[in-house]
């Protein structure tokens, strides 16, 4: 830091007799002497760790016990655990839970490989100063900007797959059949959730768990920094 401060002082002695042009040119050599590399430098490596980081969560939470084996496994919401825990005393419902915790997890497990593309786009799009703003943000920034710009996207995209999913291993069936033997139980207040919809938003919830995961790792470690161009980006955070 002090060199590059040293570089750009010596650099600031000439200033006076330059022409308004070459004053501009020269203020953004020193500018970007005193960043450490360039706009697209700084936007490449921003756009390479998020790329790097989707994938890695895309690829996991895609691929069989993505979800249902790992710390991202969706578990059945308050209410629906009033109702199987009446259940299981219901003949053929014994296993109720353990049963609809498995399906919703390979609906969400189908759904996650639909997100690269939504992601992908959103990358694209990203402007230096959202780089920037990325960079020198809090430490999840990177992750709060792909949530801000990508969340309607992947949900419009999760939700007929989740849907489809729940009905490939009859979860939707088979919670119909559970409702209608809790509602059959006298004094229970009647219940009908909509599990389509919490299943697609807990879903993309471990999905940004994990980009969240892998963006607080390499800005953390440097270890993570797997290429040059991270290094050299990524290094502008550490100062």
């Amino acid at each position: 830091m002090i060199k590059r401060l040293t570089v750009l002082a010596v650099l600031l002695t000439f200033v006076a007799g330059l022409p308004a042009q070459g004053l501009k040119d020269l203020m953004n050599k020193a500018k970007k002497e005193l960043n450490g590399g360039s706009d697209d430098e700084t936007g490449s490596g921003l756009k390479e760790a998020l790329n790097a980081g989707v994938k890695e969560a895309v690829d996991f939470l895609s691929t069989p016990d993505g979800y249902y084996k790992s710390a991202y496994k969706i578990l059945l919401p308050e209410e629906v655990l009033e109702v199987t825990g009446k259940l299981k005393s219901v003949p053929g419902f014994a296993d109720v839970e353990d049963q609809l915790i498995e399906k919703m997890n390979r609906a969400a497990e189908d759904a996650a490989s639909k997100a690269t593309p939504i992601f992908v786009d959103a990358i694209k799009q990203m402007t230096f100063k959202d780089a920037m703003n990325i960079l020198m943000g809090q430490k999840d920034a990177a992750t709060r900007y792909l949530e801000r710009t990508t969340f309607d996207g992947l949900y419009n995209a999760f939700k007929p797959v989740v849907v489809e999913s729940l009905d490939k291993v009859n979860a939707r069936t088979y919670w119909r059949g559970a409702v209608t033997a809790y509602n059959k139980i006298p004094f229970v207040k009647k219940t009908n959730p909509e599990l389509d919809d919490y299943v697609t938003r807990k879903a993309l919830s471990g999905l940004f768990g994990m980009i969240e995961t892998k963006e607080a790792d390499i800005r953390s470690n440097p270890a993570a920094r797997t290429s040059e161009l991270l290094k050299k980006v990524f290094a502008k955070q550490d100062k």
